[in-house]
C-alpha cells in the first residue's frame, strides 16, 4: 500500500494559493497549478520507487516468554530492511487481544537498536495473550510518502500470576522459623521419620527414648525425627461460573490460582510433590504431581492457561475424574464456592468418597459483600429484602462447611487477599501433625 505523508499534502495545498495568485497577475500563468503537482507527483514516484518494497522488509517479533497481571512488560518487534531499498521513518503499529493491556497500540522507537520499536504493556487478565498482526509503514527518501504492510502473527503468550511476588510471599511464611536463615526448624525435631540417633538430655520427651540402642551403649539414647517429605498435594481449582465472580476486587479464581501457586512452590521447597488440576463442567486441566523446586515455572504456565469459565461447575465428574488419576494417597486442596445448596449437596457427595482415600482441605473466601448487607443497619424496605437474603446465603454456606467437617475433610475459610497465608498455615499444621 502506497499513500502521501502529511508533507506532501501541505504542498499540494500550498501551490493552489500561490497558482492562483499568478492566475490573477496573469491569467496564463494559470497553467503553473497543474505543473506544480504533476512535478510534485513525479518526486513521490521516484520517492516511492527508492522506497524499500513490503516484500523485502522483514520481521522479527521477541514478546517476553511470560507476562504476569499488573505486571510491566515491554515487546521488541525488529524490522529488516537489509534486502534493498531506502526508508526514511518507521512506524510500527500492533494487534493483539485487549487482556495484554498495550500502553498504546503504536511502538516507541527503541534508541538502543536501529528499526527496533518497543511496546510496553500491563496485562489486565490471565489466559493467553494473543499477538494478532503487525502493521508496518516507512517514509522514503524523501519524506513524501508512506509504504505499508502487514504480517500476521502466531504469538501466543500466557498470562498468569507474578510468579516473584508468589515465591517471596512462600519463602516468607515457609522459613519464618528458620534457623539463621538457612534452614527451616520444622524439618527436624518433628514428624515421624526417623533421622538420627542422639544424647537424651533432661526435658526431652522421654517416649523418644530407644531402649535398645542404649543398653548396647551403656547411656540413653533418643531418636530424633524430621518431617516426612515426598507427599503428593493436588490443588483442585473450581473455575466454573461462580468462581469467576469478583470479590475484593478480583475474580474468584485468579484469587484461587495466586493461593495454590504459593502452595504449590512451598510444597515443593519442603521436598513434597505438587500438581494442579482445573474443572468446570469437565475437566479442563491436570498437570500431575511433580517434584522440586525447577518445576514451578511448569505449572505457573498451565496455571495460566486457565480461562474465566461460563458453565454451572460438575463437581461429580470433576472430582472423580481427578479420584481416579491419584494412584496414592494425597492431600487434595479444593478451591471452590458453592452457589446454592443442590450444587452444594452434589458436591458433598462426591467429597464423601473422596475423603475414604485422601486427605481433603476446602479453601472458602469469606464473601464480605454479604456480611456487609447483613450487618449494617436496613434503612429501606429494600435493605431490609437484601439482608434477608444475603442471611440465608451465608447460614446455608456455613451449613454446607459444617457437614463437609463431620465427614472429615478440613476448611480454609479467609479473607480474599490472605488466601495464600492462610493455606500455608493449614498445610504447615497439617504436616507438623502427621495428618499428610
Amino acid at each position: 500500500m502506497i499513500y502521501p505523508t502529511r508533507l506532501s499534502i501541505l504542498a499540494a495545498l500550498a501551490g493552489a494559493p500561490i497558482a492562483l495568485l499568478l492566475g490573477l497577475v496573469q491569467p496564463g500563468l494559470w497553467l503553473a497549478a497543474p505543473a506544480w503537482l504533476m512535478g510534485l507527483g513525479v518526486l513521490m514516484l521516484i520517492d516511492a520507487l527508492c522506497a524499500a518494497a513490503p516484500r523485502s522488509v522483514g520481521i522479527t517479533f521477541d514478546p517476553p516468554g511470560y507476562l504476569a497481571v499488573a505486571a510491566p512488560a515491554t515487546a521488541l518487534l525488529q524490522a529488516d530492511f537489509s534486502r534493498g531499498g531506502t526508508r526514511r521513518r518507521l512506524e510500527i503499529a500492533l494487534d493483539a487481544e485487549a487482556r495484554t493491556g498495550l500502553d498504546s497500540a503504536i511502538g516507541r522507537t527503541d534508541p538502543a537498536r536501529r528499526d527496533a520499536v518497543l511496546f510496553d504493556m500491563t496485562p489486565v487478565r490471565r489466559g493467553l495473550a494473543v499477538f494478532t498482526q503487525a502493521t508496518l509503514r516507512w517514509q522514503g527518501p524523501l519524506g513524501l510518502i508512506w509504504r505499508q504492510t502487514r504480517r500476521p502473527l502466531t504469538e501466543a503468550i500466557p498470562i498468569g500470576a507474578d510468579v516473584r511476588r508468589i515465591e517471596d510471599e512462600a519463602v516468607r511464611f515457609v522459613l519464618r522459623d528458620a534457623l539463621h536463615g538457612a534452614k527451616a526448624q520444622i524439618d527436624i525435631g518433628e514428624g515421624a521419620e526417623f533421622h538420627a540417633l542422639r544424647d537424651f538430655h533432661s526435658g526431652m520427651d522421654r517416649r523418644t527414648i530407644d531402649w535398645k540402642q542404649s543398653a548396647r551403649h551403656h547411656h540413653l539414647l533418643a531418636k530424633e525425627f524430621r518431617v516426612e517429605r515426598n507427599h503428593q498435594i493436588i490443588m483442585a481449582l473450581d473455575c466454573g461460573r461462580v468462581m469467576s465472580e469478583p470479590v475484593g476486587g478480583a475474580p474468584r479464581i485468579d484469587r484461587a490460582i495466586h493461593g495454590a501457586l504459593i502452595l504449590a512452590y512451598a510444597c515443593l521447597r519442603e521436598g513434597d510433590r505438587a500438581g494442579l488440576f482445573a474443572f468446570a463442567e469437565r475437566p479442563k486441566l491436570t498437570t500431575g504431581a511433580v517434584a522440586s523446586v525447577a518445576s514451578f515455572p511448569l505449572l505457573v504456565r498451565q496455571a495460566a492457561t486457565i480461562d474465566y469459565g461460563t458453565t454451572e461447575t460438575n463437581y461429580a465428574l470433576g472430582l472423580t475424574t481427578l479420584s481416579a488419576s491419584l494412584k496414592r494417597r494425597s492431600m487434595v486442596v479444593v478451591f471452590t464456592e458453592f452457589a446454592d445448596i443442590t450444587a452444594a449437596e452434589l458436591m458433598i457427595e462426591t467429597v464423601s468418597r473422596l475423603i475414604k482415600r485422601h486427605l481433603v482441605l476446602f479453601v472458602v473466601m469469606r464473601d464480605e459483600e454479604l456480611e456487609t448487607l447483613v450487618s449494617t443497619v436496613p434503612e429501606t424496605p429494600e435493605d431490609v429484602s437484601r439482608a434477608v437474603v444475603a442471611a440465608s446465603l451465608l447460614r446455608e454456606r456455613d451449613l454446607v462447611l459444617a457437614r463437609l467437617r463431620r465427614l472429615g475433610a478440613h476448611i480454609v475459610e479467609a479473607e480474599a487477599q490472605h488466601v495464600g497465608p492462610a493455606i500455608l498455615n493449614a498445610y504447615l499444621d497439617l504436616k507438623r501433625r502427621d495428618l499428610l
